[in-house]
This record gives structure tokens, sequence and C-alpha cells, in this order.
């Protein structure tokens, strides 16, 4: 597996935002949290997925999730899922369900496209509670799928290790043609 922080490099979380006074450090009620100023605005992030995430016909994120497909109970719960997702959540773009690796994915899994934060917001949520024994990789869609698939990614259950070597074969092979 590549390590990612040898390509990524990070910008400053408070780019945009030098310069500005303080923040407060009154608290609120609860005698824990922090009491922010309001800008009246809510951030574009609720809208829109910040760049570079895809905000097109690519969907800004992807969910696979997995199984493994010699365990029958879990290929039974796997394939009961998928079909509940697609009832629940039928505006989302819903693929089959692979019975064995495919890609980077070191077992069986299905893929779901999220292309809205307002779906992100209702089916990751969802799915958190209602994955049972499977575990799922959420990951943005870029241009760099290698980071989308490990720097980037989160994990709901159990980490799979994927083949990232994969991602490289790929941009050398399209640096070639």
């Amino acid at each position: 597996m590549a390590d990612p922080s040898l390509y990524l490099t990070y910008p400053s979380p408070l780019q945009g935002y030098e310069g500005l006074p303080p923040l407060s450090n009154d608290k609120s009620e609860d005698g824990k949290s922090y009491v922010n100023s309001q800008t009246g605005e809510l951030s574009q992030a609720y809208n829109k997925f910040v760049d570079p995430i895809a905000n097109d016909s690519r969907a800004g994120f992807d969910v696979h999730v997995y199984y493994f497909q010699s365990n029958p109970e879990q290929t039974k719960f796997a394939h009961a899922l998928w079909e509940r997702i697609r009832r629940e959540f039928p505006e989302l773009r819903i693929y089959r369900v692979w019975d064995r690796p495919i890609g980077p994915h070191p077992v069986a899994m299905f893929e779901v496209n999220l292309f809205t934060p307002s779906q992100f917001g209702a089916f990751v949520p969802w799915l958190l509670i209602n994955r049972g024994p499977l575990s799922a990789l959420v990951h943005p869609n870029t241009d760099d799928e290698e980071g989308d698939h490990s720097q980037r990614a989160t994990w709901l259950g159990e980490k799979f290790p994927l083949d990232l070597n994969l991602f490289q074969a790929m941009k050398t092979r399209r640096e070639i043609q």
C-alpha cells in the first residue's frame, strides 16, 4: 500500500480566514462547547461539495459496502441491504452486487454514489446504523483516485487493505498514451 504522505500536500485549514479578529473563549450553556460568532450565512458546504470534490455526474462520493463472499450470512445480509437501499434511497445511483473482488477492492461489494451534501448527510448516518456486520469505504471523487481511496477515505466498520498499486498502473498507462 502506498504511503499517501509521499504525494499529498495539505493547505492551511485557515486559508481564506487570515487576519480575522480572535475567536471568543466564551462557553455555551452546556459549559463545555464554545460560543461561535454567527455570520447569518451557512457554509456553502451545505449546498455543494468543496473543491476538488466532484459536483457532476461522477458523484461527489462513492460508498463501497463490503462483504465476505464465502460467508453465507454476510452474503445474504449484503443482498438484503442492497435491496433496502434501492427501496429507501431510489434517487441514489446504486450498482450491482459483485460476488468477487473487483478493482482495488479485496472482497465482494456493491457501490452507491452520493451526488449532494444532503444525500451524504442522509445516507451515511443511515448506513452507519443499518450496515450490520458489513464494512463500508466512503471516499470522495476528485482527480486523484489513489488519494481518494486512501488518505481522503473513511471507513464504517473494519478497514480492508486496498490494492492501491492498481491506480499507479492506470496512471502510468494514461501517461504513455
